[in-house]
């Protein structure tokens, strides 16, 4: 098959796929925000139960993407009573003080194969950081399926005070991922 035909396949296929919607429909029923650390040496993981997120998402124009994500913090559970009961507290996510964390993604950038990273601000405890979240986006027709994973360093959010800041106890690495589900919708005034 010559250069010619390949265009004219890539066309083809490309004028059968609905087409791309910027605006995107979370479904937090089917998604999942979980994060992982070291304990005292010992592995743990957990996940936040409650989050909102508003997508503004085109595959054909990344660069000109947005997206806010808010993680009610209070929802942290990690199947550790002790541990469940700590993380809200001041020395760690003090929600008493402000209980959400935010991220916020001014642009995307395609990397390749379905390979993309949001770019953007987190903001735990009131500090804000540049964070660069790498995905792999998946799409079935109106459904999209993104799977992340970011590494952070908890102590620069301000996340374990006191006791808790060296890294003694627990690791001062930590993991974030997504496991995010949206549908496309549609454009206004169709």
């Amino acid at each position: 098959m010559n250069a010619r035909h390949l265009c004219l396949l890539a066309a083809l296929q490309a004028a059968t796929l609905p087409a791309a919607a910027a605006e995107w429909a979370v479904d937090p029923a089917k998604s999942a925000i979980r994060f992982s650390g070291v304990q005292v040496g010992v592995p743990f993981t957990g996940r936040f139960e409650r989050f909102k997120a508003t997508v503004d998402f085109d595959p054909a124009k990344p660069e000109a993407g947005h997206a806010v994500v808010l993680v009610d913090l209070a929802s942290a559970r990690t199947g550790d009573v002790q541990r469940d009961q700590a993380l809200p507290q001041k020395d760690w996510f003090d929600v008493k003080a402000g209980s959400e964390a935010r991220f916020e993604a001014t642009r995307f950038v395609d990397k390749g194969q379905g390979d993309y990273a949001a770019v953007g601000t987190l903001t735990i405890r009131g500090t804000s950081r540049p964070v660069t979240l790498p995905f792999h986006l998946t799409r079935d027709g109106e459904a999209a399926h993104a799977v992340g994973r970011v590494g952070l360093v908890r102590t620069e959010f301000g996340v374990g005070q006191g006791a808790w800041a060296s890294g003694q106890w627990v690791a001062l690495d930590v993991g974030v991922e997504i496991d995010i589900v949206a549908t496309a919708q549609p454009a206004a005034g169709h």
